[in-house]
């Protein structure tokens, strides 16, 4: 699907930084509205571009003010009203500190390895995105 045919529009991004080793690290937030694990993200305001609309929802959500790197595959799907819905996401990198405080959106964020982001996170395409992600670090 085109995510310009959407009719919901949302974008987010894959924050990542250098964890214990080098391996990357990836943010995964909780979500208390939905009781779930997923990736920061979400409507585009009108008027905003996709690019900054993810920049400000992970600000938002998280409390990081990020670098864009490249795009990752979007992802669409019909959300619970029923609607297409599509989602770009990018790679980020957090400028600067990194201390999350939990707010009405996002109760929790954590840092976690490729591996334990894609068993902790609720939905197949964000695991798959951070896979993807990994294989581009």
């Amino acid at each position: 699907m085109d995510p310009d045919a959407a009719e919901v529009k949302a974008a987010g991004g894959v924050v990542w930084r250098a964890g214990a080793g080098g391996a990357p690290e990836f943010v995964a937030v909780h979500r208390p509205r939905y009781d779930d694990w997923s990736l920061p993200k979400g409507k585009l305001d009108p008027g905003e571009t996709w690019e900054e609309a993810a920049l400000r929802e992970v600000e938002e959500e998280v409390g990081l003010c990020c670098t864009l790197g490249a795009e990752l595959p979007p992802v669409a799907y019909t959300d619970h009203k029923g609607r297409a819905k599509a989602v770009r996401y990018w790679l980020m990198t957090p400028d600067g500190d990194t201390a999350f405080t939990p707010n009405e959106e996002v109760d929790e964020m954590r840092w976690v390895d490729e591996e334990t982001a894609a068993g902790l996170l609720s939905y197949p395409h964000d695991a798959e995105l951070v896979r993807a992600a990994g294989g581009r670090l």
